[in-house]
């Protein structure tokens, strides 16, 4: 009897299928991407219509109907792990792709632009969302791929900050990771980037043993922020190497995009939320109601259920009505975010005040 009523429960084929196709547009942009670069070079104005992937993208997501729906009950966890290792296998292959072609048709092109935007954003919300879900997994040549794809971006260290670091910390004053209330975008990232990389540091030396220990010493090469940085810079410095300056600055610049476009999510994802001693609550973390940011971006935009249960797959994330939501949808916030802050932060600031969270808490006041 309770073999039947588990057998119950499960989503159907059909039901698992439709849901399965809906997160398939997360494919989008990286397969544009692969397309331009396969068919480079494409000329001045050939390059340009190939940017209409990313204009579409915001254009769907600002004007994007509102997800509120629960996932389906006990979707099986293979065809979504697909999508997580077909999206890992294009990132890499575009990051190759990308300075393969910058080595071949130089640097001072139409191209490169366009493909610097493709790509740069591409390895923001494709291949360090990602990577995201995957250090969250259990398994460790999961959480191996996911560190992988933070290096081809410069960023590994995340993997040890975002997972250890951050999640305990989330909307206190000790995560550098969270914006504080009335914090403005460019100086978070001044200020988050280099933090999170102390923080990483701090974390592999307290786990080794001493959290003052010097960078010459020994037992750091254990650390695995150290092995980090030797990796993803050992792969920079063979591009330059190889393929010479040309690709070296171009892999570079997509790192710097990707890492900028990261940090602009961290930035809306916990802005103005503070929490005391308390255990991370779903009220803690910004979401979005956008259909378009939840199925492209595998399910990032319910950050409220994912920092509550952080060990819940991305197709099964839950809609919390009670988190405060973000006016757009990931690509709309975090355009509005770079591009209007004050404006951003004027929006931001009357939801927290309408739901009484962060500054305008009771317990604040």
């Amino acid at each position: 009897m309770p073999a039947a009523a588990a057998t119950a429960a499960r989503s159907s084929p059909l039901e698992t299928a439709s849901i399965w196709a809906l997160h398939l547009l997360c494919f989008a942009l990286p397969v544009t991407c692969l397309l331009f670069l396969a068919t480079a070079p494409h000329g001045a104005l050939g390059s340009l219509p190939w940017l209409l992937v990313l204009v579409g993208s915001v254009v769907a997501d600002v004007w994007s109907p509102e997800e509120r729906r629960q996932p389906a009950p006990r979707l099986p966890g293979w065809p979504f792990d697909s999508v997580l290792w077909g999206l890992a296998a294009i990132q890499l292959a575009v990051v190759a792709l990308w300075v393969h072609m910058v080595a071949t048709h130089g640097f001072w092109q139409t191209d490169t632009l366009v493909g610097l935007l493709l790509v740069g954003v591409n390895s923001g919300y494709s291949g360090i969302v990602v990577a995201h879900e995957l250090i969250h997994r259990p398994q460790g040549h999961l959480q191996l791929l996911g560190r992988v794809l933070l290096g081809s971006v410069l960023y590994e260290h995340f993997f040890t900050e975002h997972v250890r670091g951050h999640h305990s910390r989330v909307g206190t004053a000790e995560d550098p990771a969270t914006a504080q209330f009335g914090e403005r975008a460019g100086l978070f990232f001044l200020r988050t980037v280099p933090g999170q990389l102390r923080s990483a540091w701090r974390i592999e030396c307290k786990r080794l043993g001493d959290t003052r220990m010097p960078w010459w010493h020994r037992r750091l090469l254990r650390s695995r922020v150290v092995h980090g940085l030797v990796a993803q810079w050992a792969v920079a410095v063979a591009i330059l190497v190889w393929l010479g300056a040309g690709a070296f600055a171009a892999y570079l610049l997509q790192a710097l995009l990707a890492v900028w476009l990261l940090e602009m999510v961290n930035y809306f994802e916990h802005w103005g939320l503070a929490r005391a001693a308390r255990r991370v609550q779903t009220v803690d973390s910004w979401d979005t109601e956008s259909w378009f940011t939840l199925y492209t971006l595998v399910g990032l935009s319910r950050h409220a259920d994912h920092h509550a249960y952080a060990s819940r797959p991305y197709q099964q994330l839950r809609f919390f009505d009670n988190s405060p939501k973000l006016p757009y949808g990931y690509f709309g916030s975090a355009l509005m975010a770079m591009f209007r802050n004050a404006r951003f932060r004027e929006l931001l600031e009357g939801e927290l005040r309408r739901r009484k969270l962060g500054p305008f808490a009771p317990e604040a006041g």
